[in-house]
């Protein structure tokens, strides 16, 4: 028989295979088929911490259900993919397990080239355009702690995580209630992906940059990359949250755009070990470095923090000349000295000064700007100690923490930079937040500036068959398209589009 057990709880001590002899005196037989669903920490009783699983077992072995794809008989459509981030990656994936084989296209670089221009950056400080933190193979998300939990309830999520195993993630991403692959690995999957499309026998074209789509009678006919048009039939636009070059072509081509609020503030860095300590007591040292997700609503507006970064970096993560932005990072082992997340706060429509749709990149530009130009640029990032900030006064050294903003990091007040409903609600957040996380607003804790690319500026319009408003055959889709936030729910939405893009062929 099959049975799915709850609330089994282990202590940090405790090997991992006891589950197996709870499972066998359930089944009162020998565990045949055995698969963790859940895994989470329970540290709310300190003297007490346990882990909590939910597993399925049996005393039969499970067969695999292959799926079945009907190819025959049905005409190959040409689809374009735009953008091979998760959303594309998984999009192009399930397309090919219908048998349509799609092109993607992606402006900036292979995987592998890209991490040698990634690193060239945060040792140098010289950006290469289309080929950074922001673009090329693996999205964004590849420099972050690739975290895979999301507060979406699809039904995809778990599909997701399994598709992630399958091309070589770790298997723990599966059940663990927080599940994260780390950047060294997301770097392997994805190419593992990759070989994957192409060798099913779709295309994957690098340092290719998509300028625009043409319709005839509302239909998509073609695509324009490199300059030259292309014939087509469906076009996936999963172009993420920082491609601004494409959203002012796809505005100046009538597409229907709208303005989409954001968050924007700054990374925050503790010493790891006083996190962990804070979070799981005297015993930290036998855990997993702690993580935390912190929300404050004793400012003017909602501030939260987002992208908690274990026993990671700050990383720079600019897109453009001229303007400074920052991301965090972690490898699968969470295992450096610093934690670090993003603190921010709510932008509203009413702050962009504008009502037109690409008003609120524009906001993000002046940031970023004044961040690059108050550092003394080179993009240096500008920071400031915790307790400097909440006096109101400006920094000169720092203490036990130490930035780890690779391409150097200069003392300026975050008050020069970002507007005061910004930073006034920073502040009460920062003690409000300290109630709830001894130690949060410790005096050295180090503030680094900019987080203003937390999700996208824009939405372009799509109708409930998820293709753009009065346009068939064109699907925005992701989280630069404004439907999605992070790896987990960018990918869920790749693969509900290319459900909608098969239904039509098959």
């Amino acid at each position: 028989m099959f049975l799915t057990l709850t609330d089994l709880r282990l202590k940090p001590s405790q090997p991992e295979k006891t589950l197996l002899s709870l499972c066998e005196k359930k089944l009162r037989a020998p565990v045949r088929h055995f698969k963790i669903l859940k895994k989470s920490l329970d540290a709310r009783d300190k003297n007490d911490i346990r882990w909590v699983y939910t597993v399925e077992c049996s005393d039969r072995a499970q067969k695999p259900v292959p799926r079945v794809f009907d190819k025959i008989g049905k005409p190959m459509p040409r689809v374009y993919i735009i953008g091979a981030g998760p959303c594309g990656l998984f999009a192009a994936i399930r397309l090919i397990e219908h048998g349509i084989r799609p092109v993607l296209i992606e402006r900036g670089k292979p995987v592998e080239e890209r991490m040698k221009d990634v690193e060239s950056f945060r040792a140098t400080g010289k950006l290469v355009s289309d080929s950074n933190v922001q673009f090329g193979e693996g999205g964004a998300g590849t420099f972050s702690d690739g975290k895979l939990f999301t507060q979406t309830k699809s039904p995809l999520n778990r599909e997701v995580l399994e598709t992630f195993v399958r091309f070589g993630a770790p298997e723990e991403i599966a059940y663990l209630g927080k599940p994260h692959i780390g950047s060294d690995n997301l770097v392997k999957v994805v190419c593992n992906m990759r070989e994957y499309i192409v060798r099913e026998g779709g295309r994957i074209r690098f340092s290719s940059l998509f300028t625009g789509a043409e319709t005839r009678d509302g239909k998509l006919v073609s695509v324009t990359v490199n300059g030259v048009k292309e014939d087509a039939d469906e076009l996936v636009l999963a172009i993420g949250h920082s491609a601004r070059d494409t959203f002012e072509n796809l505005f100046g081509s009538g597409f229907l755009l709208e303005q989409k609020e954001f968050a924007a503030g700054v990374r925050i860095e503790h010493l790891q070990s006083k996190i962990s300590k804070a979070q799981y007591g005297a015993g930290y040292s036998a855990l997993p470095a702690a993580d935390y997700k912190l929300v404050s609503h004793a400012g003017e507006r909602a501030a939260f923090t987002f992208c908690m970064c274990p026993g990671g970096e700050v990383i720079p993560s600019a897109s453009e000349e001229g303007g400074v932005v920052t991301n965090g990072m972690s490898n699968f082992a969470r295992d450096k000295r610093n934690a670090n997340s993003a603190l921010v706060v709510q932008v509203r429509k009413e702050d962009f000064g504008s009502e037109h749709p690409l008003a609120g990149v524009e906001w993000q530009r002046r940031i970023e700007r004044a961040a690059y130009s108050a550092a003394g640029g080179n993009m240096k990032a500008p920071v400031q100690l915790v307790g400097d900030f909440l006096a109101n006064k400006e920094s000169y050294y720092f203490g036990e923490v130490k930035p780890t903003y690779s391409v150097g990091t200069s003392f300026v007040p975050m008050r020069a930079i970002l507007p005061p409903v910004i930073t006034d609600t920073l502040r009460a957040a920062l003690v409000d937040m300290n109630y709830r996380l001894s130690g949060f607003s410790a005096f050295d804790a180090v503030l680094t500036g900019v987080e203003t690319r937390t999700s996208s500026p824009i939405r372009i319009l799509r109708d409930d068959t998820l293709q753009a408003a009065g346009r068939t055959g064109i699907y925005p889709c992701g989280e630069g398209a404004g439907y999605a936030g992070g790896i987990t729910s960018s990918a869920a939405d790749g693969l509900r589009v290319a459900e909608a893009i098969a239904r039509k062929y098959f």
